[in-house]
């Protein structure tokens, strides 16, 4: 008789926070409908199904097949279908063509699912395997998996909006929020500047945009202590800021024009004709009312301004005498006495370009594909959101967009020179 070799302390908390992180995704679109789950608004999201079939192709794909002696894929066909943009791995079915997939059913991703679950913790309780090997890719893929719990609810949340209805992602339970009171002023934290080290270090889990550790050389220069919100912002709009072409970047200015912007990407004027279908929270007084995960709301002036694209944010920054911050000032604020909001409420756009780090080198293998290759057109967001599952951000997280994008929770904090 053989008897079976103790799981190792280190592979029992991963197998346990693999079970916990792959739950919560199923506990993010348990609120949706089978039809909600398959609908693909635009080419910039995906169907929440599909979210939960990649998340498993990730680990199916760079973990089981590689690493799992005589493991057999689900359905072959998943390897095509739920691919996102691994060369390596061969073709993939179209981005923009994802909402098309009706089939296989949910009920189908969710089997998968269940015996590449079944699978990885076999894995990790086997004893076998090569735990070098074996925990960065499980530990990557469960970082991969928060990325999409993120990406679920606000590809969602974009879908919904395209409804006349506006129906909500989870009915808030209580009352409306409250209409705030005017804000309170922004106060100006001052740094000296001089050189500062950026990136990740340590222990800790990180992407390998966040590194290597190196250090910059800062201007002396002011940050602002909170973010900006919803009642700064619609001072900008009062004041003509979407009809003033010298506030804005040329490409900014040009897709103003083109896409017909005049607030953030979720606000509602008081005479938009969707408040009728909104429930009795949208009959409240006041201008605007903004659409969320919990439904339309009245708009509270101290929220967070968000869904606002980059070149919203550096038009108001022009606005309001300021700038955006670069991602290292960011980075050397985030423990500054005084200083709030920095994570948990909006992305924040900064002035700086989605650039390789000195001396980066993208991770081995597989997932070298992960992040280096994008390192073009697109700005550094920093932070983290309502929708950042928690404990996945961190100071030197490096998010990423091109600059129109403003399905996203992001905001901005204001900076200026000194």
């Amino acid at each position: 008789m053989t008897l079976s070799r103790p799981i190792t302390q280190a592979a029992g908390a991963l197998r346990d926070r693999f079970r916990e992180v792959r739950a919560t995704s199923l506990a993010l679109a348990a609120p949706l409908s089978a039809e909600d789950q398959c609908i693909q608004s635009m080419p910039d999201a995906s169907p929440t199904k599909w979210h939960l079939a990649h998340t498993t192709w990730f680990f199916e794909s760079v973990l089981l097949q590689p690493h799992a002696g005589g493991y057999q894929p689900f359905d072959a066909r998943f390897l095509y279908l739920f691919n996102s943009y691994y060369e390596a791995l061969g073709p993939r079915h179209p981005r923009p063509q994802r909402g098309l997939l009706t089939r296989p059913s949910l009920d189908e991703v969710h089997e998968y699912r269940r015996q590449v679950d079944d699978a990885v913790v076999a894995l990790l309780e086997e004893g076998g395997a090569d735990w070098a090997v074996i925990e960065p890719i499980v530990t990557l893929g469960l970082n991969h998996e928060q990325q999409h719990q993120e990406l679920l609810l606000t590809d969602i949340l974009h879908a919904l909006s395209c409804n006349p209805m506006l129906p909500a992602y989870k009915p808030a339970n209580g009352p409306a929020l409250r209409l705030a009171a005017v804000p309170p002023a922004v106060r100006w934290i001052e740094r000296a500047g001089g050189m500062a080290e950026a990136g990740h270090e340590g222990a800790g889990f990180s992407f390998d945009n966040e590194t290597p550790r190196h250090r910059v050389l800062l201007q002396p220069h002011a940050i602002a202590d909170r973010l900006v919100n919803c009642g700064d912002y619609a001072q900008f709009i009062a004041d003509g800021g979407y009809q003033r072409p010298e506030l804005w970047l040329s490409d900014g200015w040009a897709a103003v024009q083109a896409n017909g912007w005049r607030h953030p990407a979720y606000w509602l004027a008081q005479d938009d004709p969707r408040l009728r279908f909104a429930g009795p929270s949208s009959q409240a007084a006041g201008d605007w009312h903004v659409f969320g995960l919990n439904g339309v709301r009245p708009m509270e002036a101290d929220a967070p301004v968000s869904q606002l694209s980059f070149y919203e944010a550096a038009a108001y920054a022009e606005w309001a005498g300021a700038r955006l911050p670069t991602e290292f000032e960011w980075e050397a604020a985030f423990d500054a006495p005084g200083i709030s909001q920095m994570t948990g409420h909006v992305w924040q756009w900064t002035r700086s370009s989605y650039d390789p780090y000195p001396g980066f080198r993208p991770m081995p293998g597989i997932a070298a594909e992960y992040n280096g290759k994008f390192m073009v057109g697109q700005l550094v967001l920093r932070g983290g959101s309502v929708a950042t599952p928690a404990g996945h951000s961190r100071p030197s997280y490096r998010n990423f967009f091109p600059p129109a994008a403003r399905w996203q929770f992001t905001g901005l904090r204001l900076a200026k020179d000194i």
